[in-house]
């Protein structure tokens, strides 16, 4: 559900095994990239009332990957969905955020740390997991939650706005940040569905915080890119992007202990350094 590039990696590690999948989208562009890859597709608006039907999900797993809607406080379209589709699932992976944690100042934390979040965005991202819970609870409903912080590939860089030469926070201000590439991500979400306990909540991070200035550096290094002009705190709040300046009011680095240990996980890319060799 909502089969963009998450999906579609993750459907891919099924069809290496013979088991097909169907993607779920709004957009014609998807539709064409998960048939392209052979991938069983299917159209409608998630925020429609009539997409839905209990019988069309009967026994299926689901990996819900949908965003929530981009305002308001709560995630309409799950809500919507579960309230549809009732006991029909077999199991529901939902990927949630990091943020959801809000902002712990850089310290280390894992999933017993309290959820606060601080910005819209990963309210309505908690309000995902508040829905999946309570759905587990009325419907004896099998669900698990992947916290997940920022996503990269090779083929998801900011390469253009490090040539345009956009600037970041200085690193003595900078926050940490944390990541996951994006095939070690499919990998963890497959994972989760066949073998995590039910209503387990993990941290889908690859246990390497860095801080935002270090991750532009590292990637204009690797693409032989001048590396980004640096600007005080202060100055980025006045000439960055709202949504940017929200990422740089929030420091923390997160633990994925418990993720490697319950779902035996062996990460390709521990490090970000590993996925720019």
């Amino acid at each position: 559900m909502g089969c963009g590039d998450i999906g579609r990696r993750v459907a891919r590690l099924y069809q290496n095994q013979g088991i097909g999948a169907i993607g779920w989208v709004r957009s014609t562009e998807s539709i064409a990239l998960g048939q392209a890859q052979g991938i069983a597709m299917q159209q409608g608006d998630m925020d429609a009332e009539a997409v839905f039907t209990r019988d069309t999900f009967e026994g299926c797993d689901i990996f819900w990957f949908a965003p929530p809607p981009s305002d308001g406080l709560t995630d309409s379209r799950l809500r919507r969905f579960l309230q549809a589709v009732q006991s029909a699932p077999r199991r529901i992976v939902l990927i949630s955020t990091t943020g959801v944690y809000g902002n712990s100042q850089g310290a280390w934390i894992d999933e017993t740390a309290q959820t606060q979040p601080n910005n819209e965005r990963s309210i309505r991202r908690l309000d995902a997991e508040n829905a999946l819970q309570a759905w587990m609870q009325h419907y004896q409903g099998d669900g698990v939650i992947l916290r997940v912080p920022g996503i990269y590939a090779l083929d998801r860089l900011p390469l253009e706005r490090i040539k345009r030469g956009e600037p970041v926070v200085s690193a003595a201000e900078a926050p940490w940040t944390n990541r996951i590439h994006a095939d070690d991500l499919a990998m963890i979400a497959k994972a989760a569905m066949e073998r995590a306990p039910q209503g387990a909540i993990y941290n889908a991070t690859d246990g390497n915080p860095s801080t935002m200035t270090d991750y532009f550096n590292q990637i204009a290094d690797y693409a032989g890119l001048p590396r980004p002009p640096q600007m005080s705190l202060e100055q980025a709040r006045q000439v960055l992007s709202a949504g940017m300046v929200s990422y740089l009011q929030e420091s923390r680095r997160i633990r994925n202990d418990k993720l490697l240990k319950e779902l035996n996980i062996t990460l390709n890319y521990p490090n970000l350094a590993a996925a720019l060799l």
